[in-house]
This record gives structure tokens, C-alpha cells and sequence, in this order.
């Protein structure tokens, strides 16, 4: 019998799912079809393809009452909060409105004797790799606009959100997509990896853990396939002495707790000036303390487990090794608490940059907050880090934020708002968070090849 995945629910520790992986012979089989489909789709015309999509968005959008649920079962996110089809449709959107531009061919030049231009080209068959913690945001920032560019896509999701890549191969194919052009797919490791080997895909995009990204860029050496990777994060915020207070908690704090601080682009260390450091931290308490904790079916609950035991574990290990070492923890022990997936959410001081909560990517409901005196200080402390994908600027200084952003080892420089994406910017990272930028009209570009054309009229 071949392997299963299964998905352990969270919220009890059942099981909530199964499925049965694609046996290696199936799988190529599927990329081989991917591969035959493509080349009709991408003949297609391009509005057609963005209304397709859209119509495919659309409905997912008419699952949300049956998708709320069905995450917080999944992964653990409270059902109060709605889901994701609102950014899900946002990126998608915006995606598709650009489309047109981005994909346009680059005039170079034309006179009587030359016309020259560059086309953007679909690589082909692309791989999305998706991640379960945002599982539908997360996964179409690639899908729809390799999709609408022309290209076939496999969609390989996380396990602990198995049925997430299920309903949106049934809403797309409802929508007219044709069933080769866009599959979801069961795989395992090996396989996964001995399909981006044997060239089955064209461009593989991955995000998840930098484990992970190095086992697709290992997969993918020697055969010219295009990786791009979103990978970990350990991202700052940064309160300056200008910053509005209220609106500097009230922001950082939920960037570190929401959806258990399992969030990409999540806040897991703040830096705060010294003037404001005592103000920030007894309102950043408060905050934290007034959370619910509980089952994320439970309308009252404000943050819900971890979507694993392992996952909770690793981010009590961190906690308890920086108490250890001279961390102060304020928040007690909360009743709903078990000692497994349901984990208290954690404000820590008196860190420092020596302690693995600080340094290692925690995934998790807790930050650790230091005093700073200057923007020197800030940023040595938040380029300490092995990671670069988001940092948080707070000040009313456009200026001084820029000129400090200009100076920070990140993918995106906020000021004043934290953990969003903006689908008109590159979403990309640098250092250990990965290389390559979906969304935006760069995307679109990581999506495509460039093909050059130089014609020559007169010959004579």
C-alpha cells in the first residue's frame, strides 16, 4: 500500500483528512499532461485566461462559509476572523489588472530597416509548492498570474492543509480552467524531488521552510529549472522615539500573535527607543493578556492553537531557553494551555541576540522586546539576523524611514503597518529567506522567459 498524508487536526489531535499519494508513475504521468495541455492554453487569448482565473477566484470565494471552518480544523486559525478570501481576492485582482502591461512586449526600436522587441514567454509548467499557514493567499500568489502568463500549474500544498489545493482545483475547473492545465497534486518527498530532477516542471516556486528550500534547490541542480523561494523569516519592528504609541502596539502586537504568530512576514523581535520602551511594553502586556485562547470553531476565541504539537513545542523550547538564560516572561500560564498544540502566547525582555528566540525563526504567538537608544543601535540589531524578508519602521519621518530602510537587509520596508502584503509590491527576501519575488509586475517576470526579436526589413 502506497503512502498516506494525513492531517491532524489541532484542535483535538484527530485525524481530519487523508489522502493517498500519487504513486511516482502517476505523477510523471500528470506533469506529462500538464506539459500537453500548456501549449493550447497559452494560445488562448489573454483576457480569456483572466477571466477564467477570475472566475475561478470567484469560486473559491462561494466556499468561504465551508472553507472557515474546514482551516481552523486544519491549521488552527479562529473561525472569527473569516478566512483569507479577502486578500486571496485582492492579489488575484490585482494580478489580473496588471496583466496586460506586464505581459506586453518591450518596444526596442523601429525604423525602415529593423524591428526590434523583447516578448515575455511562459516558462511552461510551473510547480507551486504551498505553504499551510496562509494556504489559499499564499498559494495564489503564484497560481493566478502563472496562470493568467500562459503557463500549467501543479499545486502541491502542505499536508496539515490537505484539502486546501482540493477546493481550488474544484473551483477553477468549475470555472472553465481545464482539469490538465491546473491539477492539484498528493506527492511525497521523493518524488517531488525526482520530478523537478528529471525536468517535469520548468519553474518550481517554493515557500516553507529553508530545509525545504534547499532540498528543491539540491533537486533542481545541474538542470537549469528556475527555483525561486520564500523561506524563513525573523522579522523587526522597530518603534522610534516619534512613533505613535497606540498605534505602534496595537499593530506590532498583533503582527506577532495573529493566527498564532504563524505568520511569513510575522513581527518576532520589536525594538523600541528608551523614551517609550516602559509605555510600550506595560501596553503590549495588556494586550496579550486580554487574548482568548481556545478552540478556533469558538466564535470568543481570539487566537487559537498551533497547528501542530511539534510546532508549539519548538516555540516552548525557545521560551524556555531564553528564561534560562535571564529572559523575563509576562504572561502566565494561560488555563487553556495543555502543554501540547494550545499554546500561551509569550512577551519576553531582558532578550538579547544570543538567545535562539531572538535568532532562530520561532513560527509562533511570542516576541522578544529590547530597549534601544539610536537608529545606529536598531539597525546593527536587525541586520543580526540570518533572515530578511519584512521589517516595521514607526515614525512620523517619511524621510528618516526611508533613510533607515535604505540601510536594513530585508525584502520590504514598512512604515508605520506591518505583516501585509501590498500585490502591487515584490513580495521577495534576501539572506536565508530565499531569492526570487512573486506578485507585482515583477512576478510576472519570474513567471515568463524573455525572447528577443531582431528583424531585419531591408536586406538589399
Amino acid at each position: 500500500m502506497g503512502q498516506v498524508l494525513k492531517c491532524i487536526s489541532p484542535v483535538d489531535g484527530s485525524v481530519f483528512a487523508e489522502r493517498a499519494v500519487l504513486p511516482r508513475e502517476d505523477a510523471f504521468a500528470a506533469a506529462e499532461r500538464a506539459r500537453a495541455a500548456q501549449a493550447a492554453w497559452a494560445a488562448r487569448p489573454l483576457q480569456e485566461r483572466i477571466d477564467l482565473v477570475m472566475a475561478g477566484v470567484a469560486a473559491v470565494g462561494a466556499m468561504n462559509d465551508e472553507i472557515v471552518p474546514e482551516l481552523a480544523q486544519m491549521m488552527g486559525r479562529p473561525v472569527r476572523y473569516g478566512g483569507e478570501f479577502g486578500g486571496f481576492n485582492e492579489r488575484a485582482s490585482h494580478m489580473a489588472q496588471i496583466a496586460r502591461e506586464a505581459l506586453a512586449d518591450i518596444e526596442a526600436g523601429e525604423d525602415a530597416t529593423f524591428k526590434r522587441y523583447i516578448k515575455r514567454l511562459p516558462h511552461g509548467v510551473v510547480l507551486v509548492v504551498a505553504p499551510w499557514n496562509y494556504p489559499y493567499m499564499t498559494a495564489i500568489n503564484t497560481v493566478a498570474p502563472a496562470l493568467i502568463a500562459g503557463n500549467a500549474v501543479m499545486l502541491k500544498h502542505a499536508t496539515q492543509t490537505l484539502l486546501a489545493g482540493e477546493r481550488m482545483a474544484q473551483a477553477f475547473h468549475s470555472a472553465g480552467i481545464p482539469g490538465d492545465v491546473f491539477q492539484n497534486v498528493f506527492l511525497d518527498h521523493e518524488t517531488t524531488s525526482e520530478l523537478i530532477a528529471n525536468r517535469a516542471f520548468n519553474f518550481v516556486n517554493f515557500t516553507g521552510s529553508v530545509g525545504g528550500g534547499k532540498a528543491m534547490e539540491r533537486a533542481a541542480a545541474g538542470t537549469f529549472t528556475g527555483v525561486g523561494t520564500e523561506l524563513g523569516g525573523k522579522d523587526p519592528g522597530y518603534v522610534m522615539e516619534d512613533a505613535d504609541l497606540d498605534a505602534a502596539v496595537d499593530t506590532l502586537i498583533d503582527g506577532a500573535m495573529f493566527n498564532s504568530g504563524q505568520c511569513c512576514c510575522g513581527i518576532e523581535r520589536i525594538y523600541v527607543h528608551e523614551s517609550l520602551y516602559d509605555a510600550f511594553l506595560e501596553k503590549a502586556i495588556a494586550i496579550v493578556k486580554g487574548y482568548k485562547l481556545g478552540n478556533p470553531l469558538d466564535q470568543e476565541t481570539t487566537i487559537g492553537p498551533m497547528a501542530n504539537v511539534r510546532f508549539a513545542d519548538e516555540v516552548r523550547s525557545q521560551i524556555a531557553d531564553a528564561v534560562a538564560a535571564g529572559a523575563v516572561a509576562h504572561i502566565e500560564t494561560m488555563p487553556e494551555d495543555d502543554g501540547g498544540a494550545y499554546l500561551t502566547p509569550q512577551i519576553l525582555t531582558n532578550v538579547t541576540h544570543d538567545m535562539r528566540v531572538m535568532r532562530e525563526e520561532s513560527f509562533g504567538p511570542v516576541a522578544g522586546i529590547m530597549k534601544v537608544s539610536s537608529d545606529e543601535e536598531a539597525i546593527r540589531l536587525m541586520n543580526d539576523s540570518d533572515f530578511g524578508l519584512t521589517a516595521s519602521l514607526w515614525t512620523r519621518d517619511v524621510e528618516r524611514a526611508q533613510a533607515v530602510g535604505d540601510r536594513i537587509e530585508t525584502g520590504t520596508v514598512f512604515m508605520n503597518r506591518a505583516d501585509y502584503l501590498d500585490p502591487g509590491l515584490c513580495w521577495t527576501g534576501c539572506k536565508d529567506t530565499g531569492r526570487g519575488g512573486g506578485l507585482s509586475v515583477i512576478g510576472y517576470h519570474n513567471l515568463t522567459r524573455p525572447k528577443s526579436f531582431h528583424l531585419k526589413k531591408v536586406t538589399g
